[in-house]
């Protein structure tokens, strides 16, 4: 027989460990679908849809910078093009069978629909062009790129000069983009009224699930063999490449599901917010998504979506009292995290852990 008293079982904070997780998730789904609908008004449930979106887009740069090593600054890039694709089949479907979206008849530049709008006309294209057409200029940049070794600071600035450039093209073809306005004044999404209260909310409850659905799998990345080889190629990109891997292709789908995740949160945001337009996806917001993931923590798949949602709910508070100071105040954070907590506030969580262990020890010794 086996002595209680030599019998290994699981102390409590392994048990703890073992139960954190889900029920953080579970708390997660708790406060977004039971508490935030029941106090909040269909005014402020609509921003924390806004906020959501951002945090979807935080969850792929956790990926990609947080666990890949590869500071995305370009991630605007990715969401306008799934806004965009979203916006305007819904724009499209406003306008209803062989007619203009309202603001090309506005500006009076076309009779007729610009053979690149007509495919979107297709809810099933826009959906696939949601996905398809992020993830496939990700490949696209992410292969010319990373085959040439290209890394670092020079990366960072290729991605923030991609994103520039699409808000630009965007800017200058007024006629059949909207221009500097955007694409706004969406009626309807699939068939639905977005002035029914009802389906703004479903449309809410959507970009919740679609969340956590995505720090889910998003988790179990990281904890997956190529999480770990994700890791191996940020840490020490040569030796992986002695090993007969290749660098190149590790970082690729880390990049694409990451290019991915900003389109589906630019779709999801178009019916959210009712618009989408260059001063949304430009190096300005790109930069913010980045902030975010930053400070909640960009090793953490929560702790990135909760660094978002924080600092755009204090972008929303706090520029309408002091519209003048939040820019630099938003930098300074951004400074002061990086600076003296690279982890970001989620590393606080493990730092006071280690704090408990190192006090454990010293006492155990004595």
């Amino acid at each position: 027989m086996t002595d209680s008293s030599t019998s290994k079982s699981p102390t409590a904070p392994a048990r703890w460990a073992r139960w954190r997780t889900p029920l953080g998730y579970a708390l997660g789904a708790l406060v977004l679908f039971g508490l935030a609908p029941l106090v909040l008004s269909d005014f402020r449930l609509g921003q924390l849809a806004r906020y959501l979106c951002v945090a979807i887009v935080a969850v792929g740069i956790s990926l990609a910078w947080g666990r890949g090593g590869m500071l995305v600054l370009g991630q605007g890039l990715f969401f306008g093009l799934g806004g965009y694709a979203m916006a305007m089949h819904m724009k499209l479907a406003d306008a209803g069978a062989g007619q203009l979206p309202d603001f090309m008849l506005l500006y009076g530049s076309t009779d007729e629909l610009p053979w690149w709008w007509q495919p979107f006309s297709s809810p099933v294209v826009a959906l696939a062009a949601v996905l398809v057409l992020p993830m496939g200029l990700a490949a696209l940049i992410g292969w010319s790129v990373f085959r040439r070794r290209v890394r670092g600071a020079y990366f960072a600035i290729l991605s923030q000069a991609l994103a520039a450039a699409f808000a630009i093209l965007l800017i200058g073809q007024q006629a059949t983009t909207g221009g500097t306005n955007g694409l706004t004044n969406f009626q309807g999404f699939f068939g639905f009224s977005l002035h029914d209260p009802v389906n703004r909310r479903t449309v809410y409850f959507l970009i919740a699930a679609t969340l956590l659905l995505l720090m889910l799998a998003t988790r179990q990345l990281f904890h997956s063999r190529y999480g770990e080889l994700l890791v191996a190629v940020r840490d020490s990109e040569e030796r992986v490449r002695f090993l007969g891997y290749d660098p190149a292709l590790v970082k690729l789908v880390a990049y694409v599901l990451s290019a991915g995740m900003a389109g589906v949160a630019g779709a999801l945001f178009v019916p959210a917010v009712g618009i989408i337009s260059p001063a949304l996806i430009g190096i300005v917001p790109s930069i913010q998504f980045v902030i975010g993931a930053a400070i909640g923590g960009r090793a953490s798949v929560a702790g990135a979506a909760l660094g978002a949602v924080a600092v755009a709910w204090a972008q929303t508070t706090l520029s309408e009292e002091f519209p003048s100071a939040w820019t630099y105040f938003q930098g300074g954070l951004f400074v002061v995290v990086v600076a003296f907590l690279p982890g970001g506030l989620a590393s606080l969580w493990h730092l006071a852990a280690a704090r408990r262990r190192q006090r454990t020890e010293v006492v155990t010794a004595a």
